[in-house]
């Protein structure tokens, strides 16, 4: 039998690894895995509790509501849209690939997000995108105007001005703090 399961708080790669190391701990072969679901065969029923003890050990939580499914997948998107492990990738409008990725209308999605996370997904798109400069900006590898391009900013004012708005600093003076304060991509809200 195969099973879907959705996982909260998943965010990078070595989440990933993570939880398929886990699951496969508890007996279970990994079909898939991605950000916030994984796919999984078995023989006997599924230990729900079993899963969650471990899932709740590493950071993670077992989401079996299907509206905060649906934003844990929302989000695992989010994520891979502004944190691409391809930095060569075309960009498109977020909007339509969020739609496509999840084949659904991105309002009812929108929608769903809102009422879940009490932010709006637009919100929520702008601060993951304000902790991707955050993190450009400690690396140090870029100029504003590369990193203004990079994440598809109109112009390096434009994403000055969000920054600031965000953060309180303006880009040149976040990066010449000591200590840079940035948030774990799994409890922006």
């Amino acid at each position: 039998m195969t099973t879907s399961i959705h996982i909260k708080n998943m965010v990078c790669d070595r989440c990933i690894r993570t939880v398929s190391k886990g699951l496969k701990n508890l007996g279970y072969e990994i079909l898939h895995i991605d950000l916030g679901e994984a796919l999984i065969e078995h023989e006997k029923e599924v230990d729900l509790a079993g899963i969650r003890s471990f899932l709740l050990q590493e950071g993670f939580d077992l989401l079996e509501d299907r509206k905060k499914a649906l934003v844990a997948q929302i989000k695992a998107v989010v994520i891979r849209f502004i944190h691409p492990s391809d930095s060569k990738a075309p960009r498109v409008n977020f909007s339509h690939y969020l739609a496509n990725e999840l084949k659904k209308e991105y309002h009812y999605l929108s929608s769903v997000f809102s009422q879940t996370e009490n932010i709006t997904l637009e919100r929520y798109v702008i601060l993951q995108r304000i902790e991707r400069v955050k993190e450009l900006l400690i690396y140090d590898e870029l100029t504003l105007t590369q990193i203004a391009k990079l994440l598809d900013y109109s112009n390096v004012a434009y994403l000055s001005s969000q920054f600031k708005q965000v953060t309180g600093f303006s880009p040149r003076a976040f990066k010449r703090l000591k200590a840079h304060h940035r948030t774990a991509l799994d409890m922006i809200k």
